[in-house]
Parts: C-alpha cells; sequence; structure tokens
C-alpha cells in the first residue's frame, strides 16, 4: 500500500519567489469590439441645437441669438426660440425679469408664447437688424439697443439686450442673456401667457 501525501487547497509558496501585488493579466481577443455608437453619432452631435460658447463675447452671443430668431423656422420650427432659451440666465423655477414684469418662464412653452406675442413676433423671421449702441455696464455686464426691421411692411421695432457673463457654477465664463426688453412699456395691460 502507497502512503499517499495529504492534498492541499492552496499550493505551498516557493523558496525565493515573491508574488508582486500588483501583477497585471494581459489577455486579448481576435473578435472585434462591439461598437455602442451607432453610424450617425458623430453627425447627430454636430447637428446639437445651438447655445452658449464658452469662447463668445457678450457682442457674439447677441449676434447670435439675432441670427437665429431672423430664421426662426429652420431648420424646425421656433428653432431661434429653442436657441434663445438656451441663452437665458434665469432661474427657470423663480418668476423672471427677462421681458420686463415679472413672469414664470420655467417652462419653454411659456417663454415661446411669449415670443409670439405682438410685441416680440417682430424679431421671429425678421429681415434684418442693426446695432443702435452699445454699453459696458460693469465688467460681467454689456447692454446692446438693436434695431429690427420685421418681416411685415412698416415693422420697426427697437430692443435692448441684457447680457452677464456668469461667475462660478457650471456656466462660468459664459454669456447669458438676462433680459430682452422692448424700447416701450408693452405690458401695462397685462398679457395670458
Amino acid at each position: 500500500m502507497a502512503i499517499s501525501s495529504p492534498v492541499h487547497p492552496f499550493p505551498k509558496a516557493v523558496v525565493g519567489f515573491r508574488a508582486k501585488p500588483y501583477a497585471r493579466f494581459r489577455a486579448s481577443s481576435t473578435s472585434p469590439t462591439p461598437d455602442f455608437f451607432s453610424s450617425e453619432w458623430l453627425e447627430s452631435r454636430k447637428k446639437r441645437p445651438f447655445g452658449p460658447k464658452l469662447d463668445f463675447s457678450a457682442e457674439e452671443a447677441i449676434q447670435c441669438q439675432l441670427d437665429a430668431l431672423k430664421y426662426n423656422d429652420q431648420p424646425r420650427q421656433d428653432y431661434g426660440i429653442e436657441v434663445m432659451y438656451r441663452f437665458a440666465g434665469f432661474d427657470p423655477f423663480e418668476r423672471s425679469t427677462y421681458f420686463g414684469p415679472f413672469f414664470d418662464l420655467g417652462q419653454f412653452e411659456r417663454f415661446r408664447r411669449l415670443f409670439h406675442h405682438s410685441t416680440y413676433r417682430v424679431l421671429l423671421c425678421h429681415k434684418e437688424h442693426k446695432i443702435l449702441s452699445s454699453l459696458w455696464v460693469k465688467e460681467d455686464q454689456f447692454k446692446q439697443r438693436v434695431l429690427v426691421q420685421g418681416s411685415r411692411p412698416e415693422e420697426e421695432e427697437i430692443f435692448q439686450f441684457t447680457m452677464i457673463q456668469r461667475i462660478g457654477g457650471c456656466w462660468d465664463g459664459y454669456w447669458l442673456t438676462e433680459s430682452l426688453l422692448h424700447d416701450r412699456d408693452v405690458f401695462l395691460g397685462g398679457v395670458a401667457y
């Protein structure tokens, strides 16, 4: 009868050999790595809705907004208003003075309806605009008055953009629109939005 040695679940350590705690495991495969993005992903990223960019100056931010409103319905209906909403520097959970009086503009639909009001509709699909004056109020606040010639006959209105540069938070350094005011006080009688 042969004497057998007991079977140990763990092999004995070899004398003089130290195990490396950071030993790496390399694996390779001949199968292709799956691609989780569709072939149209990159193009869809390029078509993202336009909005504030860190490298925009205050003047460029206003120009981009005016251009978006000039071609409001391209590539889809009210796209220019969407761009304006992205540039808007108000808290959606508080009433805002973006259009002058206090309005609850947290929902895009309410914001959109005010642009279709007779006061602001001159901006939508307008023919041309001309900068009347610009003023640096503070280092991080800029105002610009713009004359807008609408698409309807004899339709001209003056608007004032107030831009603020955010400091701190996720919008640090971005120029956002604090208010877009019509030259005359047009909401005296109130507006249903």
